[in-house]
């Protein structure tokens, strides 16, 4: 029994550790600069980010990386999909994290995403020089860039994956209102396409009843029997007086 305690304690101690160090990552991230795009609705993002961390183990070093991350188009919106996030390239705390968002996220519900997120890392190096004049460097390098989809963040060096977790949730919260909108807008064009498309089925069996059948399936196949039930019927009907 004692056995069983300590290891259930241990347990407990661990999980507490874990939880701990991505809460230290996500309270110690500063977007120093923040994309002025968003992410695509029907489209792949890439993202460039420069994170930007003071050495744990030495005050007097920076590291500086450097690298894309890439979110694959949203596939659907919806309170449920945070859960569905998959972070294949990233490291345990990234996905702790995640996991603690999908958990509690039914107060965030404009970060309730399900995408993919795929990290590259390009580049990272090593300075010796107070932090502040790092960052002063990288924002210079990176302004002369101009590009709307990159990001400066400071982090911290371990776990530095959380930090890129926390750009992605604050470009989510600033993209969900442009996707919402334009996936809206989507499902009303092709809902009016549709409507178009069986009125046209419908004249076009009208003139030839060979069509019937062709323009039965097609009601099925888009779950509109029913609302056109009687507008069918009534159509055969007419085909054989």
């Amino acid at each position: 029994m004692l056995i069983t305690a300590q290891s259930s304690l241990n347990t407990i101690i661990m999980d507490s550790k874990k939880q701990f160090d991505f809460w230290y990552a996500v309270n110690n991230t500063e977007l120093i600069t923040s994309p002025t795009g968003h992410l695509e609705t029907f489209g792949d993002t890439v993202v460039n980010y420069y994170l930007v961390c003071q050495q744990m183990d030495d005050v007097g070093k920076v590291v500086v990386r450097e690298g894309h991350l890439k979110a694959l188009k949203p596939a659907i919106i919806t309170p449920q999909a945070l859960g569905q996030v998959d972070l294949e390239d990233f490291g345990a705390d990234a996905k702790d994290y995640a996991r603690w968002l999908a958990e509690n996220g039914q107060d965030m519900r404009v970060i309730q995403y399900g995408f993919t997120l795929r990290k590259q890392e390009l580049k990272e190096y090593v300075v010796t020089d107070h932090i502040d004049n790092v960052l002063d460097r990288v924002k210079a390098d990176v302004a002369a860039l101009n590009d709307p989809l990159s990001s400066i963040i400071v982090g911290v060096d371990d776990p530095w994956e959380v930090c890129l977790m926390t750009l992605m949730v604050d470009l989510v919260q600033h993209s969900a209102q442009d996707n919402l909108r334009d996936i809206r807008q989507q499902s009303i064009d092709m809902k009016k396409k549709l409507v178009s498309h069986i009125d046209q089925a419908f004249l076009d069996a009208s003139r030839d009843p060979s069509k019937i059948n062709a323009l039965a399936d097609m009601l099925k196949q888009n779950g509109l029997w029913k609302k056109n039930e009687d507008r069918f019927f009534a159509l055969v009907k007419a085909s054989n007086e």
